[in-house]
């Protein structure tokens, strides 16, 4: 069962979670500490579902510590481990979730919702657009690394390459 700890104001945010944050690289120092003063600390034990596909989604979660399973209709997509994160559609889109994602071992992470971005917005925009740039370069990576696979399963067919 998912439980939730506020984290520390900014002037007390811990520095060892700050260093896990290395997909938000482009944030300074103080723009992680105003990221994780407004983010929830959530805790999953091994086993556990964090994400069910088709559910629902209004946040996105940076792995501070442990590892997860990633997988869609039961086939892993992905291993992910400490400082990488998931969920980062639903900060943008309304749809449903698009992969299960299991707890691999005990695990700690940074939940960051619509809301954590709006006020973000507000109060910090810097942050928000670094936040909102990552998740747009998590996406296009992901869009391009499906792009070649669907172009390997043409050529694999016999079909035409497909442009980028």
């Amino acid at each position: 069962m998912e439980t939730t700890t506020p984290l520390p104001q900014v002037d007390k945010a811990d520095g060892a979670t700050l260093s896990k944050l290395r997909a938000f690289a482009e944030l300074s120092e103080l723009e992680m500490r105003a990221l994780v003063a407004r983010s929830t600390r959530v805790r999953f034990a091994s086993g556990e579902r964090i994400l069910a596909q088709g559910d629902e989604g209004h946040a996105m979660y940076v792995i501070l510590q442990g590892r997860v399973r990633v997988l869609a209709q039961g086939v892993e997509l992905a291993v992910l481990k400490e400082g990488d994160f998931f969920g980062e559609v639903s900060l943008i889109d309304d749809g449903p979730r698009s992969a299960d994602v299991v707890a691999m071992e005990a695990c700690e992470m940074l939940s960051v919702t619509r809301m954590t971005l709006g006020l973000l917005a507000a109060a910090e925009p810097g942050v928000a657009i670094h936040l909102l740039a990552a998740v747009g370069r998590s996406l296009v990576s992901k869009l391009r690394a499906d792009h070649a696979r669907f172009q390997k399963l043409i050529l694999l067919a016999g079909g035409p390459s497909v442009p980028a």
